[in-house]
């Protein structure tokens, strides 16, 4: 029986963004998908194409911790690796602009609302007093 695949890229989003569902794994992805954006940069206004070699070292090492050690998934990179790039990509332009969060509520509402921080300033807040004490 063979395993099917993903047609389009907008079939694949969806999979992508639940294998990055954790805000650390993310993190690491942006650090990773900037260094890498960084190092190709480099290599065009150095005209040193040493910084190609640099790309995917910096860019998959953070990543590829994220899903191993954080989420214990594999990577799609391993199965899918030009929509996993531009998946990374939206991902970080989603953050850039504050929608990564819009994004999650869409696809994952379950795993979006479980990882909110507790309310701040709402109801069920708890705010210190003007002495130090907590108040609710």
């Amino acid at each position: 029986m063979s395993e099917s695949r993903y047609q389009s890229f907008e079939e694949f989003w969806p999979f992508y963004l639940g294998e990055h569902r954790d805000p650390r794994n993310r993190a690491l992805h942006y650090v990773g998908t900037t260094l890498a954006i960084g190092s190709v940069a480099t290599a065009a206004v150095t005209l040193n194409p040493a910084w190609l070699l640099v790309a995917p070292v910096v860019g998959y090492a953070p990543a590829w911790i994220g899903h191993f050690v954080i989420e214990k998934n594999r990577p799609a990179t391993f199965k899918y690796p030009v929509w996993s790039l531009r998946g990374d990509l939206k991902m970080l332009r989603l953050a850039l602009s504050g929608r990564i969060g819009d994004e999650l509520e869409t696809h994952y509402p379950k795993a979006a609302a479980s990882r909110q921080p507790a309310a701040v300033g709402g109801v069920g807040a708890v705010a210190p007093s003007a002495n130090g004490a907590a108040t609710a």
